[in-house]
């Protein structure tokens, strides 16, 4: 059995999207260790993680790769930025920002192991609060996975100070979040407009069935 690499540091083993362990012999979540000549791999569950399931779902490109700095909005526990770590390795880094004391004990172990990931307890919607955190207010790529109503005001906000042009984003919107009774695509539809100005809209991937009523936007800056 050979990994399939779908994108740079994102394999396919089994069906299901892998990246090599930054970290061998430790797992973050429970997720299966899989390793194949002499390398590790951890699988990324595209129940756990938006992105996974984004990349399930048919993401034509994958902006995050060796290197990278990334701003990520939503860190919770660090599923899902795990991964990430595993692909920028040791010379990328990623801010992850999230506004769970709770969450937050959890993440702060994790970046322990993991010394590319810096954890800030901050509300995204309040981007100018934790510039202090962030040394480069230029990265590569912003993505966000918040449950708040206004999803596109807070990306819009952030990367107006942290992204830099031609930046890419991945903008995990939560339908109920915004409005509980509006079809899924309106409510969609209505968040890309609001992004149209000032980003390019890449693709629209439908998250379904890995989270119900979730959309990913893949886009690039202006």
């Amino acid at each position: 059995m050979k990994p399939k690499e779908i994108f740079p540091g994102v394999f396919e083993i089994k069906g299901n999207p892998a990246t090599k362990n930054l970290n061998p012999g430790n797992k973050v979540y429970s997720e299966p260790l899989i390793e194949i000549d002499k390398t590790e791999y951890r699988t990324w569950n595209p129940n756990r993680s938006k992105i996974s399931a984004a990349i399930k779902k048919g993401l034509k490109e994958f902006p995050i790769k060796e290197k990278s700095q990334i701003l990520y909005l939503g860190a919770a526990e660090g599923t899902t930025i795990s991964h990430l770590s595993d692909i920028v390795g040791a010379e990328g880094i990623i801010y992850g920002v999230d506004i769970s004391a709770r969450s937050m004990r959890k993440f702060v172990y994790l970046c322990e192991q993991r010394p590319n990931i810096v954890p800030i307890l901050a509300d995204a919607s309040q981007p100018n609060s934790y510039k202090e955190h962030i040394e480069s207010f230029s990265v590569d790529v912003l993505t966000q996975d918040v449950s708040q109503k206004n999803q596109a005001e807070i990306f819009l906000k952030n990367s107006r100070i942290y992204l830099k042009r031609d930046g890419y984003g991945l903008l995990s919107i939560k339908a109920r979040s915004i409005h509980s009774t509006k079809p899924v695509e309106e409510l969609v539809q209505e968040e890309v407009k609001k992004m149209q100005n000032e980003f390019e809209i890449l693709q629209i991937v439908s998250l379904h069935p890995y989270e119900k009523e979730h959309a990913m936007i893949y886009c690039k800056k202006k």
